[in-house]
């Protein structure tokens, strides 16, 4: 069983079935956890796995995997008044997950671009192009996200098409030129911790400061002919009081 098979037959069987025992099989002993959400270890996860409300259920629309890791994104009903949108990366040894990180935030119901912050394609495509879309989204999130360079965008963004996801930017480039020119002052991107590619999508995950607080970015990206065609994330704050020792990364 390969690393997207485990990740996705143990989520079926702990958070579809509500099974406490499937933790015995899919978890590892020395299971680290930087979600927010449940302590560290297998006893983590079976007391998260337990304490399922009634209403709980998740949707899941996209998985991509890259070596051990396996990423996620999808909603959360049931964890609060609103759903959730989410980012899920799993790090899988030996038919074990023994890693998790995730950044979820409340659904909003109305967006710039009139999309919604997980519809769109779904099928990974291009298995070839895997390591050109991963250097191409790499590049992009250090030049013009960390380093600030705004006007290197059509270097790795399509200028025909480029459809947003996010609740507050509007498509095509002169929509991200604005949101980035805006932003400028406000948000500071200082590091890439994971990389998720699997063909035409790549995930990243990063950290740095929006509005001052410290914030964690997910960011999944579409990529087409050598050029980002669409992009959704999820930016949740990074929280201090985490119920283990391991930091959000």
């Amino acid at each position: 069983m390969d690393a997207k098979q485990v990740v996705l037959t143990s989520a079926a069987q702990m958070f579809g079935e509500r099974d406490p025992s499937a933790v015995d099989r899919w978890v590892s002993p020395t299971y680290v956890q930087h979600s927010s959400r449940a302590a560290d270890g297998p006893d983590g996860v079976r007391d998260l796995v337990r304490s399922l409300p009634d209403g709980f259920r998740y949707d899941m629309h996209r998985v991509i995997a890259d070596g051990d890791l396996v990423a996620l994104h999808g909603t959360y009903y049931g964890w609060g008044p609103d759903p959730l949108a989410a980012f899920d990366v799993f790090r899988v040894t030996d038919g074990k997950r023994v890693e998790h990180w995730d950044a979820l935030n409340p659904v909003v119901a109305k967006t710039v671009s009139g999309r919604s912050q997980t519809d769109g394609p779904t099928e990974v495509t291009d298995l070839g192009a895997t390591e050109a879309n991963r250097d191409l989204v790499v590049g992009f999130v250090e030049t013009v996200f960390k380093d600030g360079r705004v006007g290197a965008i059509g270097h790795f963004v399509s200028t025909d098409e480029y459809l947003q996801h996010n609740p507050g930017i509007g498509d095509g480039l002169d929509g991200l030129s604005a949101a980035l020119e805006q932003m400028a002052s406000t948000v500071a991107y200082e590091k890439v911790h994971l990389v998720v590619a699997e063909g035409n999508f790549v995930l990243t995950a990063g950290e740095g400061r929006f509005g001052g607080k410290p914030t964690a970015f997910y960011d999944l990206y579409r990529v087409a002919n050598g050029r980002i065609v669409e992009h959704w994330d999820v930016t949740p704050e990074i929280k201090t009081d985490l119920p283990h020792a391991n930091g959000a990364f």
